[in-house]
Parts: structure tokens; C-alpha cells; sequence
């Protein structure tokens, strides 16, 4: 079964058509790129996966379940996790406080006035896990906001996954970002992709990062699907040439 289908959906702001039409398949434990130029709806496509935004036509599966309908809250308890273009953290706290706070809310601790030795016991393996797996463990007690840009993501994207989601849209991760942090994060998707096993979605305007680690690659322009493909395919091809990588086609 694929783990999530968006089937024709398209998303209208008055005249303005923002996705048009939009069709993508993805299955479990595929990394999938989506790219496009400024203003190709890419934020907005997944605004519409992440139930921020209601489509105005279409319909959208997660793991067969139609969940078109469903609040964010909603997709986030069925095992759907997402990142955005800015950075989303708690720049006052330290890297174990951010890290801690989803992990109490994935074990269903949330408001708990006080914890048992053994859950709080469970909570901090869970945070030192997820410290270790993002390369935090010796910034643990740092406080975020004085982390470089690229920790403060790695540090967002472990909080994503302290909920143990399914399926992980990331929203340009690598943006703002110089090339030893770019290398960083891009080998810290892998990672999550590869070795955890994760099914991730991803938004990228560096086309060393999407053709490096995408399975797939789903080329949008002006609302819509301009081509879908390998790797391979995309670059190869005239019209994504043409449109947006710039180069003449032969």
C-alpha cells in the first residue's frame, strides 16, 4: 500500500490558482524531491499534505485513509511530521529541553505535573537518542538560538522525529545555508533515509542536494506538474531544461 497519495488536488486563493491538479504517489521508504522555481506552489503543496490549507478540489491518502478532511493535529498522531522554511525551535532553551518537549508529548506525558523514575528514565534515553542520531550529543546544553543555523535544523528535524512520524516532509532544509552546513544536513537525511528507514518528502532549491539523495523527483512550474521522474530522467530532460534549469533545450 502507498503510504501517501494526493490524487488531482489543487488549491485556489480567488482567481489565483496556487496547485493545479497536482497527482503524487509516494511509497514506503522512498526519499522524494519536489523542486520547482520561486513561486511554483511548492509551500502550498505541502500546506495541503500537512492539512494547513484545505484543497479545493482533489483528495489526499495517507497510508489508504482519506484524510483530506483531517486538522494538522490529526495527521501528525496518524505518523505525519513536517519541518518549515523557517526554522521552528525554542531559541531559549537548550538542545535536550527542545528535544525533550515532543519526546513528553509523543509518550503521552504532556502536562503531567510530575513523572515516575522509569518514564523519566525513558524520556532521557529517548532524548540522548535523538541527540546522538542528529549529531547534537556535545551541544546538549547549549542553548538552541546560539547554535549555527544548520544545528538549529538538525535540532528541528529530531524534535520532528521525537514523534515517531511515518512520513517526514521536510521544507527547503538546506536553505540559507553555506557548504560544510549544506553537506551536514544532507548527509543527516540520508542517514534518516538509509539507516531509520524513514519515508521523506522534501521541498529543495540546491540541485546538489535533491540529485544526490532523491529516489524521485516531481518538477513543478506555475502550480503544476512540468515533469516527474529518476534523477536521471529530470536532468536529462528538455523541458525541465528549458523551464528551469535554465539551459537551452537541443
Amino acid at each position: 500500500m502507498s503510504l501517501l497519495q494526493v490524487q488531482n488536488v489543487s488549491r485556489h486563493f480567488g482567481s489565483l490558482i496556487a496547485v493545479n491538479g497536482v497527482t503524487l504517489t509516494v511509497e514506503p521508504g522512498e526519499l522524494r524531491a519536489v523542486i520547482g522555481p520561486n513561486g511554483a506552489g511548492k509551500t502550498t503543496f505541502f500546506n495541503l499534505i500537512s492539512g494547513f490549507f484545505p484543497p479545493t478540489a482533489g483528495k489526499i491518502l495517507f497510508a489508504g485513509q482519506d484524510i483530506t478532511a483531517l486538522p494538522p493535529h490529526k495527521r501528525v498522531i496518524m505518523g505525519m511530521a513536517r519541518t518549515f522554511q523557517i526554522t521552528e525551535i525554542f531559541p531559549e532553551l537548550n538542545v535536550r529541553e527542545n528535544l525533550r518537549i515532543p519526546v513528553e508529548i509523543a509518550s503521552g506525558l504532556r502536562l503531567r505535573p510530575w513523572l515516575s523514575k522509569s518514564a523519566d528514565a525513558r524520556i532521557r534515553e529517548r532524548v540522548a537518542e535523538l541527540m546522538e542520531l542528529g549529531g547534537l550529543t556535545e551541544k546538549a546544553d547549549r542553548l538552541v538560538g546560539e547554535l549555527s543555523h544548520g544545528d538549529q535544523r538538525a535540532t528541528e528535524i529530531m524534535m520532528s522525529l521525537a514523534l515517531r512520524p511515518r512520513l517526514l516532509l521536510l521544507d527547503e532544509p538546506t536553505a540559507g545555508m553555506g557548504d560544510q552546513e549544506t553537506y551536514d544536513i544532507s548527509r543527516l537525511i540520508r542517514r534518516l533515509h538509509k539507516d531509520q528507514g524513514l519515508t521523506i518528502v522534501l521541498i529543495e532549491h540546491d540541485m546538489r542536494v535533491v540529485f544526490n539523495l532523491a529516489d524521485r523527483i516531481m518538477v513543478l512550474a506555475e502550480g503544476a506538474v512540468l515533469a516527474e521522474g529518476t534523477p536521471d530522467d529530470i536532468a536529462n530532460s528538455e523541458v525541465v531544461q528549458a523551464a528551469y534549469l535554465g539551459k537551452a533545450a537541443a
